[in-house]
């Protein structure tokens, strides 16, 4: 099974949106042995590049960076004020510890209006993040010492084991950053196809900014996402809003509200999982987006690009909950969606959407 204490390790790492260095060093400490080259670029983005027999380029997207916040202002009480880097649920921040960045880091706790002070109109209403403070437990003077406004902040929460799940802050998207690096440690004596660029991503939860700026860099042929996305597969959810299900394999991403996949990948990844006996099903995400949007677009002549995502249960809250049998199966179908590319046609004047296509070369063989 899947190495839990890698994963645990790369999880609580910190890292927020632009101050990503500390889960960087962490990245090139883990891939360097694994691909021939390693570099970063001027946004920070970790590219990894394992050459294959062909000079054809197949980037992966996987972004290091997670939901976080930073200091906007210390009060004369010394408590601090802040502003989200990514998208955040208000409710669940209350009596919440985090982690303040500063010349050392220190633990704080976020705090509203309690509940017994509230108006009764004021208990049904969802308190605003503008309401939240940071409570260090230390005056402004010795807040000072060590904390200044532009200081990041991250989430204090631990990975835990639950039965055949991973329970942690930050699996989004740390967990693909696993997936990632998991992949090219399993390719690291294989020949592949293609050239294929391992690249873990910057600030992808303020607007896939890394991701499009590597990938005007690399000018992919073909690209994957790796991220993860929503399994509302929980009491009260209808069947319809699912999205997708913990437990029932690699999602292959169809659409979301920043890509639609092109329609030869999503069915080369149906066909692979298929032939490999690979767990798989269907993902539909009506909002939010993915670096697979920079990938599929930003490089010169666009990319052939789909996504692989991980079904997450508690998306952008405390805590967030992967299955393990799923994640395994991403790694699985990533590997093996890399090393067959050369196999399918991709050509558009014979593969028509929902029919996926085999190389005409005589009798057709089987191109797996």
């Amino acid at each position: 099974m899947i190495n839990v204490s890698l994963l645990k390790t790369i999880c609580e790492t910190a890292g927020a949106p632009g101050f990503e260095q500390r889960v960087r060093e962490l990245v090139i400490k883990e891939v360097t042995p694994l691909v021939d080259e390693v570099s970063v670029d001027n946004m920070g983005n970790v590219i990894a590049l394992k050459k294959g027999k062909e000079r054809r380029k197949v980037m992966v997207a996987a972004h290091m960076d997670e939901i976080g916040f930073i200091v906007t202002h210390i009060d004369d009480d010394g408590f601090l004020r802040f502003h989200t880097l990514g998208g955040f649920d208000p409710k669940t921040l209350t009596s919440q510890r985090v982690i303040v960045h500063g010349s050392q880091d220190i633990i704080g706790v976020m705090g509203c209006k309690p509940i017994h002070l509230m108006k009764p109109e004021e208990r049904t209403k969802m308190i605003p993040i503008s309401e939240y403070f940071i409570d260090l437990g230390m005056k402004k003077e010795e807040v000072e010492k060590i904390v200044s406004v532009g200081a990041p902040i991250t989430r204090d929460r631990q990975l835990i084991e639950m039965g055949n799940c991973v329970n942690s802050k930050s699996l989004d998207n740390r967990v693909s950053v696993f997936i990632l690096l998991e992949t090219l440690r399993e390719l690291k004596d294989a020949e592949v196809p293609y050239d294929i660029y391992g690249v873990f991503t910057v600030q992808e939860e303020v607007g896939l900014r890394g991701a499009f700026s590597a990938a005007h860099l690399i000018d992919p042929d073909f690209g994957f996402g790796l991220d993860v996305t929503i399994a509302f597969d929980v009491p009260g959810a209808n069947g319809h809003d699912a999205v997708t299900r913990l437990g029932k394999g690699a999602a292959i991403k169809i659409m979301d509200g920043s890509v639609i996949s092109d329609y030869r990948m999503v069915n080369y990844l149906k066909d692979v999982a298929r032939k490999k006996d690979i767990a798989w099903q269907p993902e539909i995400l009506p909002a939010g987006g993915t670096d697979t949007a920079g990938v599929q677009r930003s490089g010169k002549k666009g990319a052939i690009s789909g996504a692989i995502s991980i079904p997450l249960r508690h998306m952008h809250q405390t805590i967030e909950l992967a299955h393990k049998g799923d994640i395994q199966a991403c790694i699985d179908l990533l590997r093996s969606g890399l090393s067959h590319l050369h196999e399918f046609d991709w050509d558009f004047a014979r593969v028509r959407p929902n029919s996926p296509q085999k190389k005409q070369d005589g009798d057709t063989p089987d191109w797996m």
